[in-house]
C-alpha cells in the first residue's frame, strides 16, 4: 500500500492505493458516520461494510442529478446528521461524485472520504476534489471544489468489474501518461494486454502513476485557473459525445483525444508519428477512435460547456507524447476542425 498526498486549499487529501475496504475504520474520525453507495456496490460488498447507517442511490449515469442530492438531503436530515457527521461515497465514479457533491453542500460543507470501487474512479473520479452533477444531461454543470479527507484505492474491487468498466478506466490511464509522462505511456504500450487482464504489479503501477500525475497537477492547481486545465485532455469532445451520443466515458473521452491528437498535428505542434503511437496504444487497449454523430448536437453539447469562455474555450492540445499545451480555440473553429476529420468524427445528421 502507498499513500500519496494532495495539498488542496482546504484540506489535505490522503489517496491510499492498495488499501482495503476492511480498513475503513482505521481512517475515520471519531464521531458519527454515514455511508453512501450504489445499488450493486451494496448487493455485492455491504456485508464488508462497518456498521454505519447507509444510504443507497441507483446506477447510471442518470442518478448523477440534483434530484438524487435532494433526496441524500432529505435522508441526512432525517437521520438528524449536523455538522461533525462524516461522510464516505462507496463506489465508482457516480457515488463519488454524487456523495462528494452532497458532503461540499449540506449545511455548508461535511468533512468527507471515498472507497473507489472501479478503475475509472481510483485513476481520476475520487480524486482531486472535483465533485459535480449533471444538469439536463450536460456534464458536470453544477459542482464544487472540495477534498476528500482519504481516498481508498481497493484494488480487489477491480477482480470484479467486467471488461467494458476496465477499459473506461484505461482511457483516464492513457491520458495521463500523453499529458504528462512519456516514460509511462512507453510502458503501457508494452504492457496493454496485462493491464486490460489487470495483472496485478502492472495496474497499482498505473493507478500508482495515475494519481501521481493528477494530484502533482491539483497541488500546483486546485481550482482549474491554469495547469489543471490539461486534465481535460479529450474531454471537450468526450463530455460532448457523451450528452449527444451513446458512449461509455471512456470511450468518448478516447475518441475526443483521437481527435485533439488529429488536431495537434494539424496545428503544427505534434509529430505524424507521435499520432501514430496514440492511435495504436487505443487499439490495444479496446479503445475506439471514431464515431458518428450529428455534429450539430455536438456542437450545442460543446456551447454548454462548462469550460466555455465566451465563444471560446480552453482546449489542450500535444507537443509531444508526455507534454500537453492549452490553446484558446473559438468554437465555430473547432468544430471546422473537427469536420475536417471525417474518419475520427462523422456527421451522421
Amino acid at each position: 500500500m502507498q499513500a500519496i498526498d494532495i495539498e488542496g486549499a482546504s484540506r489535505k487529501s490522503t489517496v491510499l492505493v492498495g488499501e482495503r475496504l476492511q480498513q475503513l475504520g482505521r481512517y475515520l474520525p471519531a464521531g458519527r458516520t454515514v455511508i453512501i453507495t450504489d445499488e450493486n456496490v451494496l448487493r455485492f460488498h455491504g456485508k464488508e461494510f462497518p456498521a454505519f447507517p447507509v444510504l443507497r442511490i441507483g446506477t447510471g449515469e442518470g442518478v448523477k442529478t440534483l434530484d438524487t442530492v435532494r433526496g441524500l438531503y432529505q435522508s441526512l436530515v432525517a437521520l438528524e446528521a449536523d455538522r461533525s457527521t462524516f461522510l464516505v461515497g462507496i463506489g465508482g465514479g457516480i457515488v463519488c461524485d454524487v456523495a462528494g457533491f452532497t458532503a461540499a453542500t449540506f449545511m455548508r460543507g461535511l468533512r468527507f472520504g471515498f472507497v473507489a470501487t472501479t478503475l475509472l474512479a481510483q485513476v481520476d473520479a475520487s480524486v482531486g476534489g472535483k465533485n459535480g452533477v449533471n444538469l439536463e444531461g450536460y456534464k458536470n454543470l453544477v459542482g464544487s471544489f472540495s477534498q476528500p479527507e482519504f481516498v481508498l484505492c481497493d484494488l480487489q474491487f477491480l477482480r470484479t468489474l467486467p471488461e467494458p468498466e476496465v477499459v473506461n478506466g484505461m482511457a483516464e490511464i492513457a491520458k495521463h501518461a500523453m499529458i504528462a509522462d512519456a516514460a509511462m505511456f512507453a510502458f503501457i504500450e508494452a504492457n496493454a494486454d496485462r493491464a486490460l487482464a489487470l495483472d496485478p504489479p502492472v495496474v497499482e503501477r498505473l493507478v500508482r502513476d495515475s494519481v501521481r500525475i493528477k494530484g502533482a497537477v491539483v497541488d500546483r492547481d486546485e481550482h482549474e485557473a491554469g495547469e489543471r486545465r490539461m486534465l481535460n485532455f479529450g474531454h471537450t469532445f468526450g463530455h460532448a459525445l457523451e450528452k449527444a451520443g451513446r458512449f461509455s466515458h471512456g470511450e468518448a473521452v478516447s475518441i475526443g483525444m483521437a481527435l485533439a491528437a488529429a488536431i495537434s498535428v494539424r496545428r503544427g505542434r505534434l509529430s505524424a508519428a507521435a499520432c501514430d503511437r496514440i492511435l495504436r496504444l487505443f487499439k490495444l487497449l479496446h479503445l475506439p477512435c471514431a464515431a458518428s454523430i450529428d455534429l450539430r448536437r455536438l456542437a450545442d453539447a460543446i456551447r454548454r460547456d462548462k469550460k466555455r469562455a465566451g465563444d471560446t474555450i480552453h482546449y489542450v492540445l500535444l507537443d509531444d507524447i508526455g507534454k500537453a499545451a492549452v490553446e484558446e480555440i473559438g468554437i465555430d473553429e473547432l468544430m471546422r476542425l473537427a469536420s475536417d476529420f471525417p474518419d475520427i468524427i462523422r456527421n451522421a445528421s
